[in-house]
């Protein structure tokens, strides 16, 4: 079994682990002080565009670069996939029967897509009007669902629990589907947004703002539903009631487009390992961003347990203070670097216009741009 060792060890070549890998790169000029990263895809894709993908706004080629493209100089890839993780040995081992031994261990493997936890979901996929923007496989068939819209039919979107990545995606393709609609004259279509949580947006500043941008659109908002079932050929959505009052029960909902927000979760050498916190996370100090079980492992991204809203705007944030702590790790000395829950979506409301929600931990907004952030730009 073949073996290695890199002083600083990143899994996962997505938006968190390119980021520190360069950020390290360039801040520790110790030439002689190892960095990989552990990735098995050959594509790069910029996700927080799919739902511009979706409506139409760009293709999905331009959101995608070749992984090694985006290796940083001074920095290996190695093209595997993480099988187990042994945090108590300092090491991880791959698919292809390697060992990877190192001193940091920064984990930035972002989550994966549970379509099997929706009965039928993935039978359905890109067929009779079932869709999604979460995946570089599916998200052209939005799109082309779109378009098949004609007057007197159903088009719902669906809302999975939290936490999932980019939270407000679910919602901005309806408001763009709404308003491709308008646009077009294509009218008498009933356009409805079912999310599991009792309220259109995490965070009420923000929240207040888009109840009516949504009525505005015409999009009946259905509030604590959870989409658990799905029959294609039948075109029939099946959701369960979360509130208290009506916990349990059952709607079957007839559709002609289903954009579905499936279930997430990290994947299952994450789960299994014990780095893991009860949920699957790995189990971080929400500030430092530092595992909360071995002081040599980092996590940021959507795979860390933080309570931080699951965008590439929050890595933005979160990289920094990682790159920080190991750099001061590496002197020997404490860093007072922190993350303070800052995460940004832009809330695409229409074709040109978005809200710029910005904001950190507690749900408290925190505008960086000279803008009035409860407003449509």
């Amino acid at each position: 079994m073949a073996s290695d060792y890199y002083d600083t060890l990143i899994l996962g070549g997505g938006a968190a682990g390119i980021t520190v890998a360069a950020s390290l790169r360039k801040r520790w000029r110790d030439e002689g002080h190892s960095i990989a990263v552990l990735e098995p895809s050959s594509a790069h894709y910029y996700q927080p565009a799919f739902t511009l993908v979706g409506a139409g706004a760009i293709t999905l080629e331009s959101t995608r670069r070749s992984t090694e493209s985006l290796i940083p100089r001074g920095v290996s890839w190695i093209k595997d996939w993480c099988v187990s993780i042994e945090p108590e040995n300092n090491r991880v081992n791959t698919q292809a029967g390697h060992v990877v031994s190192y001193k940091h261990l920064v984990v930035a493997t972002g989550v994966e897509l549970n379509w099997d936890k929706i009965s039928g979901l993935k039978e359905s996929l890109g067929q009779n009007g079932v869709c999604s923007n979460y995946s570089a496989d599916t998200v052209e068939s939005t799109l082309q669902s779109i378009r098949r819209l004609k007057s007197g039919d159903q088009a719902v979107f669906t809302q999975a629990p939290l936490p999932f990545k980019c939270p407000g995606a679910p919602q901005k393709i309806a408001y763009l589907t709404a308003d491709y609609l308008s646009k077009n004259n294509i009218g008498n279509i009933n356009v409805s947004f079912n999310t599991h949580g009792p309220g259109i947006f995490g965070v009420p500043y923000y929240a207040e703002r888009l109840v009516p941008i949504a009525e505005r659109h015409g999009i009946a908002v259905n509030y604590q539903k959870n989409l658990v079932a799905v029959d294609g050929a039948a075109r029939e959505a099946e959701f369960e009631f979360v509130s208290e009052e009506r916990r349990g029960e059952k709607e079957v909902v007839k559709f002609d487009m289903l954009h579905v927000t499936p279930p997430q979760s990290p994947a299952a050498f994450i789960r299994e390992s014990s780095l893991a916190n009860e949920a699957g996370y790995v189990d971080i100090d929400q500030h430092t961003l530092r595992s909360t079980k071995f002081n040599n492992v980092f996590a940021l991204g959507d795979v860390g347990s933080s309570p931080n809203s699951k965008t590439a705007a929050a890595v933005r944030k979160q990289a920094p203070v990682v790159v920080q702590h190991l750099i001061a790790d590496l002197k020997g000395v404490a860093s007072k670097a922190s993350y303070d829950g800052y995460a940004s979506c832009p809330l695409t409301t229409a074709f040109g216009k978005t809200i710029i929600a910005e904001f950190i931990y507690g749900g408290k907004p925190t505008p960086t741009l000279p803008l009035n952030p409860g407003k449509e730009w």
